[in-house]
C-alpha cells in the first residue's frame, strides 16, 4: 500500500551526494528515478513505521558494498534478509566520483551508481531494503534485538553489522567542496587519476605514511604535510618516507584552504610555529588522519579493538555474540577497499546461513 505523505509543518530537506536521497523530516528517504522531479513524495504505509515489534530471520545493519553483497548472498540462501540502509545508503562510495578499480566494470563506474547497482541486484534476488538506521541493540538474550529509528524494535534469529567507517576531515568548508573534484581520503582509491601531477597528503602515522609512498610511486611530487616536528608513524615507515625523493615533508605545518573553485589547483598552508604562510600548485590534496568505525551502537556489547573496531574471529566474520556477524570496514582496518567489504559481506552471510543451519537441525 502507498500513500502521499502530508505534512502540515516545515520538514528539512536535503540532498545526498548522489541526489538519489534526502531526509524527509529528519529520516533518509530513497528516492527512484520516477520520484525525482515529483512534487509529491511517495512512501510505504505498513506497520513497520509504528511502534511494535518485527521478526525477520536475518537482519542487516548498513548498506555499503559489504551490506549489499551480504543481502544478495543471504537472498540466495533464502534468508530472507532486512537490509536498513543507514544514515548514508551506499556507504562512502556514494562520496566518491569514478571508481576504475572494481572488477566487472571495464569503463569505470561512478561510486554513486556502482551502489545503485548493488542495491537493485540486491532487490531483485529478494532483499528487503528499508531506509532507517539501527538506534539501540539488545543482544543479552535470543532473539536478538536491535531497535529502529527509536521507534520499532526488530526480533531477529541472526545479525549482519555492514556499518562501515567513516574517514576524518579536517573540518575545512574547501574541503568538503572540492570532496571528489580533487580531495579524497583514499589514495589507492584516487591516486591513480593523478598520474605524475603533483598532489599533497596530510597526516603523520603510519597509514599517511603507506598512502604517501604509495602516491609517490604515481605522481610527480607529493607534498606530505605534518602538524608537529615528528611523526607517529612507526621508525621503519618514516625512513622510507624520508629516503623517497619525490616526498617533500613539510613540519609544524598545517592545512590553511585547499584552492580551486571547480577542482583541486592548490594548498595555503601555515607553519605553526612561525605564523607564515605559502600556497602550492597541485591537483590533489589526500587526507589521511585516520577512520572512524561506526560501531559506538555495540559499545560495551561487542569485542572491539582500541581504535573502535569490531573483532571477528579469525577466518571468519563472527564476533563474541553467538549469531551476529561484522563485516565490510566497521572491521576491518588494514585495506578498507569496495572489493574487500564486498567479500567479506559474502563471508557473513555463508556465516549466518550455516549458524542458522545448525540452529534449525537442533
Amino acid at each position: 500500500m502507498y500513500g502521499l505523505v502530508t505534512v502540515p509543518y516545515t520538514i528539512l530537506l536535503s540532498y545526498h551526494a548522489d541526489g538519489n536521497h534526502r531526509y524527509i523530516d529528519g529520516k533518509y528517504a530513497s528516492l527512484t528515478t520516477d520520484f525525482k522531479r515529483s512534487a509529491a513524495w511517495v512512501l510505504p504505509m505498513n506497520n513497520r513505521y509504528m511502534n511494535e515489534t518485527e521478526k525477520v530471520h536475518c537482519l542487516i545493519i548498513g548498506s555499503g558494498p559489504a551490506g549489499y553483497t551480504a543481502a544478495i548472498y543471504a537472498s540466495r540462501a533464502n534468508l530472507k534478509p532486512v537490509l536498513y540502509q543507514g544514515m548514508q545508503p551506499g556507504g562512502q562510495l556514494t562520496i566518491t566520483t569514478e571508481v576504475e578499480n572494481y572488477p566487472g566494470y571495464a569503463n569505470g563506474v561512478m561510486g554513486p551508481q556502482m551502489m545503485v547497482d548493488f542495491e537493485q541486484q540486491a532487490q531483485r534476488m529478494g532483499a528487503d531494503i528499508r531506509w532507517g538506521m539501527a538506534t539501540k541493540v539488545d543482544f543479552s538474550s535470543r532473539p536478538l534485538k536491535v531497535e529502529i529509528d527509536e521507534e520499532k524494535w526488530i526480533e531477529a534469529d541472526s545479525v549482519i553489522i555492514a556499518t562501515g567507517a567513516s574517514a576524518k576531515w579536517l573540518g575545512l568548508e574547501s574541503e568538503q567542496r572540492l570532496n571528489g573534484h580533487g580531495v579524497s581520503a583514499c589514495a589507492v582509491c584516487d591516486g591513480f587519476f593523478f598520474k605524475g601531477q603533483e598532489v599533497a597528503i596530510v597526516g603523520a602515522g603510519d597509514t599517511a605514511c603507506e598512502e604517501a609512498l604509495y602516491l609517490s610511486k604515481l605522481c610527480s611530487t607529493v607534498h606530505m604535510l605534518v602538524r608537529r616536528d615528528e611523526m607517529r608513524a612507526s621508525k621503519v615507515m618514516q625512513a622510507r618516507v624520508l629516503k623517497t625523493p619525490n616526498i617533500k615533508v613539510y613540519w609544524n605545518s598545517e592545512t590553511v584552504e585547499v584552492l580551486g573553485e571547480n577542482k583541486v589547483s592548490g594548498l595555503k598552508i601555515r607553519n605553526t610555529q612561525t605564523g607564515a604562510e605559502q600556497e602550492i600548485p597541485l591537483s590533489a590534496f589526500f587526507v589521511a588522519i585516520g577512520h572512524q568505525p561506526n560501531s559506538a551502537l555495540f559499545n560495551g556489547i561487542l569485542d572491539m579493538d582500541d581504535q573502535g573496531y569490531l573483532i571477528t574471529q579469525p577466518d571468519s566474520s563472527r564476533t563474541n555474540v553467538e549469531g551476529v556477524f561484522a563485516c565490510g570496514d566497521v572491521q576491518d582496518k588494514i585495506y578498507r577497499q569496495a572489493v574487500t567489504a564486498a567479500g567479506s559481506g559474502c563471508m557473513a552471510a555463508l556465516d549466518a546461513e550455516r549458524y542458522l543451519g545448525a540452529l534449525e537441525a537442533e
